[in-house]
Formats: C-alpha cells, sequence, structure tokens
C-alpha cells in the first residue's frame, strides 16, 4: 500500500512523514483556491532539497498554466506534480513533453453523495489518480477532512486504468476501512494527520503503520 502524506509545510514535517515510512510527500505551492498549507515556493524547494532522495517528492498545485508548472517544478525540483486543478489538456501536455520524467497524478473529485465530479475519461496524460472530496462552501478542493462514499471510489478504481490513491476525510482510525473498501493502491491524507493545526509526528506514524499492516 502507497502512502502519501500531504501538505508537509516544512523539513520537520518532511522528517516526520520520512521516518514514518511513508512512500510520497506532498507539498502545497501554487494557490488558486481555499486552503492553509501552501508555502512559497522557496520554502517548497528547501524541504525538497531535504527530502530528495529519500522519499517521493510531490508539487501539489492549483494552477492550470502548463508553463508555469513546468517553471514551479524547475525552481522545486520535486519528483511528481499533482494536478489539483480543472486543468485543460492542452496545459498538460506542455508539461509532459518539458518535463517527461516527472510522474503525475491527476485528480478525480468525488462529492460526499458519491458523484464523480471530474471528466476523468478527458485524461490524456496519467501516472496515479487521486480519488478526492471537495467542500464547494468553502471553496476548498483538497484538505477538507470530508469523507466521500468509498463503494463509489471501489467501483471507479476497478474501470481505471492507472494505480489510483484516495483522499478525504481520512485519518489513522479509518484507513483501514477506507483500504478494505475501496481497494486503491494507495492512501493519502492531509487534515487527519493534524493536531492543533500541525502535523503531529504519532498521528503521523500510526497513519503509515495502520495503511500498510495487513488485515
Amino acid at each position: 500500500m502507497l502512502v502519501k502524506i500531504c501538505a508537509n509545510r516544512s523539513v520537520e514535517d518532511a522528517k516526520m512523514t520520512i521516518d514514518a515510512g511513508a512512500d510520497f510527500l506532498g507539498i502545497l505551492a501554487g494557490q488558486k483556491h481555499q486552503s492553509v498549507d501552501f508555502v512559497s515556493k522557496a520554502k517548497a524547494r528547501e524541504i525538497v532539497s531535504y527530502a530528495k532522495g529519500k522519499i517521493n517528492t510531490v508539487l501539489v498545485t492549483h494552477i492550470t498554466n502548463g508553463d508555469e508548472i513546468v517553471e514551479l517544478t524547475k525552481f522545486i525540483g520535486n519528483d511528481c506534480i499533482q494536478l489539483h486543478s480543472d486543468i485543460a489538456e492542452d496545459e498538460v501536455e506542455k508539461i509532459v513533453k518539458a518535463l517527461p520524467k516527472i510522474k503525475l497524478i491527476r485528480l478525480i473529485h468525488i462529492s460526499q453523495n458519491g458523484e464523480i465530479c471530474s471528466d476523468y475519461k478527458c485524461f490524456k496524460y496519467a501516472d496515479f489518480y487521486l480519488l478526492d472530496s471537495f467542500n464547494q462552501k468553502t471553496d476548498q478542493v483538497g484538505g477538507t477532512g470530508l469523507v466521500h462514499d468509498w463503494e463509489t471510489d471501489k467501483k471507479l478504481i476497478e474501470k481505471l486504468d492507472k494505480p489510483t490513491f484516495i483522499a478525504g476525510g481520512l485519518n489513522p482510525q479509518n484507513v483501514a476501512q477506507a483500504i478494505k473498501t475501496a481497494n486503491p493502491a494507495g492512501v493519502d491524507v492531509n487534515s487527519g494527520c493534524k493536531r492543533n493545526c500541525k502535523k503531529d509526528a504519532l498521528l503521523v506514524k500510526e497513519f503509515v503503520f495502520n495503511a500498510k499492516k495487513k488485515n
């Protein structure tokens, strides 16, 4: 089971994620929607410089301009890009052509009532998919803490042709059940590993352990 810990805002956060045995380390940069977890591109580069070679580093961005994403990735030095927006495929193509070695994680929004809200059939480029909740009221496209229907995830995962992560309201207590229900390739967490609005080392460690343990 692949585990991605998202919204690492410091080298200390990155150390927690690496020490816990996670596979992917997410850093949010390039903000368009509401979120408290974004960092500057300079801070993102600092975190990636520390984590490089120890874990897969993921730039999570709301930017929808391919050239801007390419420029940001070259500056930060991340291994993967999570396109956490409704980005046009011709803009994605710019990224693929400019950065052929960078892996792409593509977002598919799932509403709380189980509606698939992204036109994933039009995606031409993806190495992974991510099924995540969104909150229209707060303009949050991730980090919502909202759980959606894992049965919807299961049915969609069976149709998708790439390894798929699930996210949205996951935490150390429910991640094993989410995995059992949806049978994803990986899980992704943000708010479920926070205490007092900060990443908590014990919660991160517990989440990774519970996700990877054999039931």
